[in-house]
């Protein structure tokens, strides 16, 4: 084959696994809508409203491993396409979910949904380290990050257009009607999904197909030096262990992961409803999550820029420990009103909230874009024959944003402040700050 061809495929392959990413971030963002919508529709309290990450995220705690054997069997490509299509079926169980406003459907349709994204993440990441020249590896990962959340931005726009539309004035004419009209209202908010959800449906279902006919590289899916690219595998005292458990970096990595994954889905899942805690109403607030997107994408342009060529990546990881814990501190203790501010942007003027928290809290996503990229390569240093198994158990951490944004709508409950309960991040940036300080080294020879 020739050089030209070589590109022209490596290309071709890079682009396909974009649009999987853009998928990725669109349906992982879609949740920061379907929060507040399904908190009204089906009449549910905050801590119930937040059993939407919770179905999700849960499914990567379930099918990580199980994906793995897929992908045995399926080879990459064929398993992102079988990923797709269970993504799709679980689109698709929206529909009668609308139809019945069953909130137990909905949940059974997003762990489907997550179910079908374990296998998709399984098989597109190592991939995509794969397709091109390791050493560029983390450069493709960060443009397919930023693909990622400009996708997730989008999903906060359109979907949150769709289904919270006039959202304040549908509450407020909730409370003056009889239980029968009431019921019917809810019926038809329910259903404003059900059309979302089937294009969505059939865009996965068609790129699922679009998989299985085309063509796209081989790689060779058995070397771990896809993975293990820049890291010593001699650097361990344990490196005759026998299970993957022996090497305690990697335990405290998959914890430090567990805690990252539970902070960044609070960082963008609860923003809605922290802006109508500030006094925003939830018209204005349920696009405040697409500022945390923003705050990703300027951290990934920061670290493609500055790692390693002007910080280390645990030097990096370390400083975004730090700044985090100091925004959330901030973001506890300002008070302020729920104000705008008007800007000029070629003769169109546009309102953004003048609110301090506001701003404060949306830069969680740039302190949070470089945790992921740091602790992932740092857990998995050294784990040699161990790297696949430990990289499902990295994967399977991704449970932290099931089970931590439950746990803040509960404590945000029982203080009756959804400012105040985000203490319990607090904590949760330490022990990744103590994995960045010493955890990843534990195990190491002196």
């Amino acid at each position: 084959m020739s050089t030209t061809q070589k590109d022209q495929n490596y290309g071709f392959a890079l682009f396909i696994i974009c649009i999987l990413f853009f998928i990725f971030g669109f349906i992982t963002w879609a949740n920061s809508q379907l929060i507040p919508y399904l908190k009204i529709a089906c009449q549910l309290t905050s801590t119930e409203s937040y059993y939407v990450a919770s179905a999700f995220f849960a499914a990567y705690f379930v099918m990580s491993i199980p994906s793995s054997y897929v992908l045995k069997f399926t080879g990459f490509k064929n398993g992102m396409s079988v990923g797709l299509f269970v993504m799709a079926l679980g689109a698709a169980i929206f529909i009668p979910a609308a139809y019945s406003r069953s909130f137990p459907t909905f949940l059974i349709g997003l762990f489907v949904i997550g179910s079908g994204l374990a296998l998709l993440q399984t098989a597109s990441n190592p991939y995509a380290a794969a397709i091109g020249p390791k050493e560029s590896a983390a450069k493709r990962i960060s443009i397919l990050g930023i693909c990622n959340k400009i996708a997730g931005i989008m999903a906060v726009y359109a979907l949150g257009s769709i289904i919270l539309k006039d959202s304040d004035a549908f509450e407020a004419s909730l409370k003056t009607m009889n239980d029968a009209a009431k019921n019917l209202a809810l019926n038809q908010l329910a259903e404003k999904v059900v059309v979302p959800y089937i294009v969505i449906a059939a865009s996965f279902a068609l790129v699922g197909i679009l998989l299985l006919v085309i063509k796209l590289p081989a790689v060779d899916e058995a070397d771990d030096s896809l993975i293990l690219e820049g890291h010593s595998q001699s650097s361990f005292k344990g490196v005759k262990e026998k299970t993957v458990l022996n090497f305690p970096h990697l335990i405290i990595g998959v914890l430090a992961l567990f805690f990252y994954v539970g902070m960044e889905v609070i960082s963008y899942d609860t923003f809605a409803a922290f802006g109508t805690h500030l006094g925003y109403s939830l018209d204005v607030s349920k696009s405040f999550a697409t500022y945390t997107g923003y705050g990703l994408l300027l951290g990934y342009t920061v670290g493609i820029v500055s790692i390693p060529k002007l910080i280390s990546q645990r030097n990096a990881l370390v400083i975004s420990c730090v700044l985090s814990i100091l925004l959330v501190v901030l973001v506890m203790v300002i008070k302020s009103n729920p104000d705008f501010v008007s800007l000029n942007l070629a003769g169109y003027i546009m309102q953004i909230p003048s609110h301090p928290a506001v701003w404060i809290f949306a830069l969680l996503g740039f302190s949070n874009s470089v945790m992921w990229p740091a602790i992932f390569p740092m857990a998995i240093d050294g784990l040699g024959k161990f790297t696949k198994m430990g990289s499902a158990l990295l994967v399977m951490a991704i449970v932290g944003g099931a089970i931590l944004p439950p746990i803040y709508g509960y404590v945000s409950e029982k203080i009756g402040s959804a400012q105040q309960a985000y203490i319990i991040m607090i904590p949760a940036y330490l022990f990744i700050l103590y994995f960045a300080v010493s955890g990843y080294k534990l195990g190491k020879k002196a």
